[in-house]
């Protein structure tokens, strides 16, 4: 097997990490998995054309020993038994990085998934950082001088960096003439270059697996920790791993999840917006009984969401995993106080009902708001790092709780689809451009909620859904016109430059996989093709 770097532009300080050893290492993960991984997106395909022929998912048979079973994941290690406020935001650029750090938060969440564009760039930048973060010498100087430097006076958020998900891949690197798997890239150059000097730390290599839709991926993951602890000379265990419940398939094997990583498991998150993504894209032929209200309508205390955030505390601290809550999308805006004021009482809310609800932890995509999660989960923790204590003996989720999309609150308007159709558009100009992560009418938006908003339009052209506030029917014709009135708003706000250069390309990439008869499993693939 050959290993190529196909991108020929000079990166700052890439032969710090794109060394022989490092690229040999990632060629090992490739040569022993990339086989099964293949076969495991293979599987995804069968099952979702399964559900399209039921419209139903039920809790598997053949695993229902794991699930009966005694068992618990691994003990946590110290560095991870709090984790009562964890910060979310891209490991690149190194500002934010080194905000994040600073941030008084417990945990880092250092994205190199969702909120990063995969421009190889950013990738190179990411673990650069990250391994600077890991030896303490990170520091960056604005063209205006101002200098970031990591703080002394008080402990730096414990890193969790979560790689890019089994379906994305890698086209900067080749195997064979081959794109490599995004995973195995951002884990293998992560791993290679920093698990040591974490370890040293008093830490270790701690990630955020995302978008897995069955406990046979989480076995794999398992099994690359497993050669890769090996591979370093480290200890079974020093690898610790918080999976994400963001795929309706997955809410039917959180158990089974747990289980296959239980020797590197620490803990589940309920990753809530590609949960609804991913309800959306598996029951999206399936009935206007699986069609969503306005995003913007439907809340964590809807049945269905409340089946799957209890159903994961319950499973977590029965098998002794952490059970860490979800993003609130709301950020505060320094110059608007009264905004400010909105987001600080939504998320005090979101967190207090989480904390109440028996989750260890939550997320905050703002340092801003570190302290008011940090408040909440306070008042009830105490002196206690976590509520593993709280085991919720009186939760029962049963598979039609979780499919039960019709309980939720709200209509679809028109004003619902014009958002979708012009958030769509926006976050991906501002992805295809580098950036990840963007504030769009004071949310914080990333690819998931970009990808809830496309395929809410995809769904509602193919369920002909009568808009609640204009009589008008979703048609290919409708959205059309909406599509382009929302784009020419967005010309307006942005200039012609950066209209020309991503929001007129993203506006005719929405308008393709919005009016597509097929449906287009995720955005950042074909726009990926659109990143320089």
């Amino acid at each position: 097997m050959a290993i190529t770097v196909t991108d020929p532009r000079p990166i700052e300080r890439a032969e710090e990490i794109l060394t022989p050893k490092a690229l040999a290492f990632v060629e090992e993960l490739h040569k022993r998995f990339a086989g099964r991984r293949g076969e495991l997106l293979a599987a995804r395909k069968a099952k979702r054309e399964q559900v399209a022929q039921t419209g139903s998912l039920d809790f598997l048979p053949e695993t229902k020993n794991v699930r009966d079973g005694d068992w618990k994941v691994a003990p946590a290690p110290a560095a991870l038994l709090d984790r009562r406020v964890e910060m979310t935001g891209p490991a690149s650029p190194a500002k934010m990085a080194i905000n994040a750090l600073n941030s008084g938060a417990k945990v880092w969440l250092a994205d190199l998934e969702d909120a990063s564009t995969p421009t190889w760039g950013n990738v190179i930048d990411a673990i650069l950082n990250l391994r600077d973060a890991a030896t303490g010498t990170l520091s960056y100087t604005s063209p205006e001088g101002k200098e970031y430097r990591l703080r002394t006076d008080a402990p730096l958020a414990v890193v969790v960096a979560r790689p890019r998900g089994w379906h994305m891949e890698e086209r900067h690197l080749l195997l064979n003439g081959e794109p490599a798997v995004g995973a195995l890239v951002d884990f293998g150059l992560h791993f290679f270059h920093i698990a040591k000097q974490l370890v040293l730390n008093g830490h270790g290599p701690y990630y955020y697996l995302p978008k897995m839709e069955s406990h046979l991926e989480a076995r794999l993951w398992n099994d690359v920790f497993v050669f890769a602890q090996d591979f370093l000379g480290l200890g079974q265990g020093t690898i610790r791993a918080t999976v994400l419940i963001e795929t309706i398939p997955a809410a039917f094997e959180m158990d089974e999840i747990l289980y296959e990583l239980r020797d590197h498991a620490s803990g589940l998150n309920a990753g809530r917006w590609d949960y609804l993504f991913s309800i959306i894209k598996y029951f999206r032929d399936a009935g206007a009984s699986f069609v969503l209200p306005d995003r913007a309508t439907v809340a964590m205390t809807a049945p269905f969401m409340r089946a799957y955030t209890e159903l994961l505390v319950k499973t977590c601290h029965h098998r002794g995993a952490f059970a860490m809550g979800g993003m609130a999308a709301v950020i505060p805006n320094r110059r608007e106080p009264e905004v400010t004021a909105q987001a600080f009482e939504k998320v005090r809310a979101d967190k207090t009902r989480e904390a109440n609800d028996g989750f260890d932890g939550s997320w905050v995509a703002h340092p801003d708001l570190v302290p008011v999660c940090q408040e909440v989960f306070d008042s009830v923790l105490g002196d206690r790092p976590n509520q593993l204590d709280k085991q919720r003996p009186e939760v029962s989720v049963t598979a039609g709780q979780l499919l039960d999309i019709a309980s939720a609150d709200g209509q679809v308007t028109e004003a619902g689809l014009r958002l979708n159709l012009y958030v769509a558009v926006a976050y991906t100009a501002v992805w295809i451009s580098g950036n990840g992560a963007v504030a769009i009418h004071n949310l914080m938006e990333d690819a998931a909620t970009a990808e809830i908003s496309r395929s809410q339009v995809w769904q509602q052209i193919r369920n002909e859904v009568v808009l609640a506030d204009t009589g008008n029917k979703v048609t290919r014709e409708l959205v059309t016109r909406i599509l382009a009135e929302e784009t020419e708003k967005l010309r307006g706000e942005v200039g012609e430059e950066a209209f020309a250069r991503y929001y007129q390309p993203a506006s005719a990439l929405i308008g393709d996989i919005c009016l597509s008869e097929d449906y287009t499993d995720f955005l950042t693939t074909p726009a990926y093709e659109l990143v320089g």
